[in-house]
């Protein structure tokens, strides 16, 4: 049991020190689309590569960003069952959900969005726009980053449950309060 508290730990403390370094790539998506619109329409001034910036940051935040929502527990849930159980209903529902949908779906969309990426690296394949940015193939692997993380993320919530349903709810934290992991 004390490997799956260290991996929970090591899983959470990474998402979230990923989360948090997302969200200055957000803020600067934003600063770099007000900024655009600014030149475009107080100046008359475009750049195409700005355009592809705060695309391309908003894009990786949200696909590599995910794995710290579903840590804090802020994923949209159908709350039908889930919120009025009691913690080990919780823990069961979680550790299913995990092994029977996540897990699969991750595993559909990381086979089938390989290749792609494959080629992109292997073709340094850049924005399909005249001036735009170079370096698609790696906003492309945020697709790949985005299996991984949740991979790894919903398996330390698949073990946090798995230490609820063994007695040990002190590690459980939203499954045990019914609340957020915050």
């Amino acid at each position: 049991m004390r490997l799956v508290v260290l991996y929970i730990r090591a899983v959470d403390a990474l998402n979230g020190a990923a989360g948090r370094i997302l969200a200055l790539g957000l803020l600067a998506a934003a600063s770099v689309c007000f900024l655009g619109v600014v030149l475009r329409y107080g100046f008359g001034i475009a750049f195409v590569w700005m355009q592809d910036t705060y695309v391309w940051l908003n894009a990786a935040g949200f696909t590599l960003g995910a794995a710290f929502t579903l840590r804090a527990d802020a994923h949209v849930r159908v709350d039908v069952f889930y919120r009025p159980a009691p913690p080990r209903r919780k823990a069961w529902i979680e550790l299913a959900g995990t092994l029977l949908f996540l897990l699969p779906t991750l595993a559909v969309i990381a086979f089938y969005t390989y290749p792609a990426v494959r080629l992109s690296w292997i073709y340094s394949e850049g924005s399909q726009n005249v001036g735009g940015l170079p370096g698609l193939y790696l906003l492309k692997a945020c697709v790949l980053g985005f299996c991984a993380a949740m991979a790894l993320q919903g398996l330390a919530q698949a073990g946090r449950a798995a230490l609820l349903l063994a007695g040990r709810p002190e590690h459980a934290r939203h499954l045990s309060r019914g609340g957020r992991t915050h």
